[in-house]
């Protein structure tokens, strides 16, 4: 969706010609009679700030209806009561710790049974299917090592199983990635990140391709709850007016980054899609129409914990916190931050080292960035070798 259609996408009020979404902030609708209503009866199943929020994100990403939700775990947990008891789930490996946390100590607990894979190769997910596999579970680019799987391939095997494919696409954006349009079922996004984009709240969102699952979504948001309020709805607008600048700002930015890391002695090896020597940068390039994203992750050749540690509390550009997307540029430690629930045997086996750190470039000059970074290398000393097997 170009630019001039997102903008023209958000309504003005059409009963008071205000330009901008009003927030109603109501918990309830008057009804001329029961069950006859002007579209809204009670707050927990629509509200009307919600529904422009919602009918926005489906536009943007193609779908048939879209649903906001309080954070973007409870969008996850929304796509997940779905699933029955002995019901499968086959998902990327390199997932993002809070969707690990949810998957393997809530729903496995009620029966349901994960495989973890590699999804960057279509055959390790063709292996991994059976008959009770009924979701296969995507983040492209993951978190936080950012690779890259071929939806298109995978949305195939999926067809094939009669499986649903659900793909994360909160670090590609509607901007660059189009998943439904390439096959999937279900797009989920952390709005909190780059829709949002200015780290004031927390938002989740669920787009549905057909109507069938729409109905489904929508029936498991009503009898759940798990719903946005109106005020974040107004702010997540906000944002969307903005997402084609911000998020082409950031790319840009972001290769810049990771140009400048690929040099640095400090550094192991950089993990960014737009980089040639990313292993599906073909794909990618493609995929996500040669926008490659504001993430940048990378290790350091001191591959401990400690080295880490001095990297990410020396910079002064990139601040320290949870979470990426914001137009201020962000940067954590996975290992202890936002994968620290994922056991470390499996962070390493999914390319998590003790080092890795994560970069959510923002909208700065690029040239204030690299300098950062630069002089936040500078602070890494060789001693005390500390590993978090070693913690």
């Amino acid at each position: 969706m170009s630019a001039t259609k997102i903008i023209h996408s958000i309504p003005s009020d059409p009963l008071t010609g205000a330009i901008s979404v009003p927030v109603y902030q109501t918990s309830t609708f008057i009804q001329d009679a029961p069950g006859i209503n002007k579209g809204f009866d009670y707050a927990r199943s629509n509200n009307p700030t919600r529904k422009v929020l919602e009918d926005v994100v489906a536009q943007l990403e193609g779908g048939h209806s879209a649903f906001a939700f309080a954070t973007g775990l409870a969008a996850i947990d929304a796509v997940l009561k779905v699933l029955s008891k002995g019901d499968e789930i086959i998902a990327v490996d390199d997932i993002y710790g809070g969707a690990y946390r949810l998957f393997t100590h809530v729903y496995e607990k009620l029966g349901v049974s994960i495989k973890y894979v590699d999804t960057t190769d279509p055959e390790n997910v063709a292996n991994a299917v059976s008959s009770n596999t009924k979701i296969i579970w995507i983040e492209s680019p993951t978190n936080p090592t950012l690779k890259v799987t071929n939806i298109e391939h995978v949305a195939r095997i999926a067809k094939s199983v009669n499986a649903l494919l659900v793909v994360d696409n909160t670090f590609a954006s509607p901007i660059a990635q189009q998943p439904l349009a390439l096959g999937a079922d279900i797009v989920i996004h952390s709005g909190t990140k780059y829709i949002g984009g200015h780290s004031d709240l927390v938002a989740g969102l669920v787009v549905t391709k057909t109507v069938e699952l729409s109905e489904q979504i929508k029936f498991i948001q009503n009898a759940s709850g798990g719903i946005l309020g109106p005020w974040d709805c107004f702010l997540t607008i906000r944002g969307i007016e903005t997402l084609d600048l911000r998020y082409r700002k950031q790319c840009e930015n972001a290769v810049q980054v990771a140009k400048f890391l690929q040099q640095c002695k400090e550094v192991s090896e950089v993990y960014f899609p737009g980089l040639e020597s990313h292993k599906n940068h073909t794909i990618a390039k493609k995929q996500q129409q040669g926008l490659f994203g504001g993430i940048v992750s990378f290790t350091l050749k001191n591959d401990t914990v400690a080295a880490a540690n001095r990297f990410v509390t020396s910079t002064k550009c990139f601040k320290l916190a949870e979470s990426l997307g914001g137009v201020k540029s962000l940067l954590c430690h996975p290992p202890q931050m936002t994968h620290a629930s994922v056991p470390r045997e499996r962070r390493l086996k999914a390319g998590i080292s003790d080092s890795l750190i994560r970069l959510s470039c923002g909208i700065e000059e690029a040239e204030d960035l690299v300098a950062d970074l630069k002089a936040a290398l500078k602070t890494i000393e060789e001693p005390q070798l500390t590993s978090l097997s070693q913690k």
